[in-house]
């Protein structure tokens, strides 16, 4: 059998349908993952993650190379250290007799020198904190606002417009209380040199004709 032009092009037309269908398929690394707070520790030349209010244990797997394996190398000063660390990833693997499976970690948001993290209690309500030194300064979002704190100054309650940049970053601005204040992040890791603590977030504060640098992390009222 012979095709014409005609009959071949209707031949082809589902497939380049069908090509056209998968092209446009969204590719979303973080479909089926979830945040995640909780304990790290090394055991038997592993790195186990204990999710906050749980018993159990997960060996993490840095399936997206975020570095969380060299991070808390770096950061425990011993063998026996414990840190808090904030992550996505998808629990997988079946319970072993040693742990409950493995956490494949796709983003790290945070990673610090602390056990008390978990009982934060503003967490689930923060869209955003960020801090830096010297001056020391510290600024908690949500829904509700952002609160400026500074060292000598009282706590600066301020509304704020939030708006996208390019390259995945964020600005809040604020023009109450007859000041013109910027808080810009971008999404870089960054390491707090007072506390050791790594962010997967670059700060800029911008306030009084100053900018003050400094790190932060999405809060957890905030699902990306």
């Amino acid at each position: 059998m012979r095709l014409t032009p005609t009959l071949l092009l209707s031949a082809l037309l589902p497939l380049f349908g069908g090509c056209q269908f998968m092209a446009a398929a969204p590719s979303d690394p973080n479909i089926g993952t979830t945040r995640m707070q909780g304990e790290l520790r090394a055991a038997g030349g592993q790195l186990l993650f204990k999710p906050c209010t749980e018993n159990r244990t997960f060996v993490i797997n840095d399936v997206a190379a975020t570095g969380v394996l060299q991070e808390a190398a770096n950061l425990a000063k011993d063998a026996n250290d414990k840190l808090f660390a904030d992550v996505r990833g998808r629990l997988t693997g079946s319970k072993q007799a040693s742990n409950d499976g493995q956490l494949e970690v796709r983003q790290l948001y945070r990673l610090e020198p602390s056990t008390r993290a978990c009982e934060d209690p503003n967490f689930k309500q923060l869209t955003l904190r960020a801090s830096g030194h010297e001056p020391e300064w510290d600024i908690k979002a949500s829904g509700k606002g952002m609160v400026l704190n500074r060292v000598g100054k009282d706590p600066l309650p301020l509304p704020f417009l939030e708006e996208e940049v390019p390259g995945g970053g964020l600005t809040l601005t604020s023009e109450a209380n007859s000041q013109h204040v910027e808080l810009w992040v971008a999404p870089q890791r960054c390491l707090d040199g007072a506390t050791g603590a790594v962010r997967h977030l670059r700060a800029e504060l911008r306030i009084d004709g100053q900018t003050l640098r400094g790190c932060g992390y999405f809060g957890g009222a905030r699902d990306n």
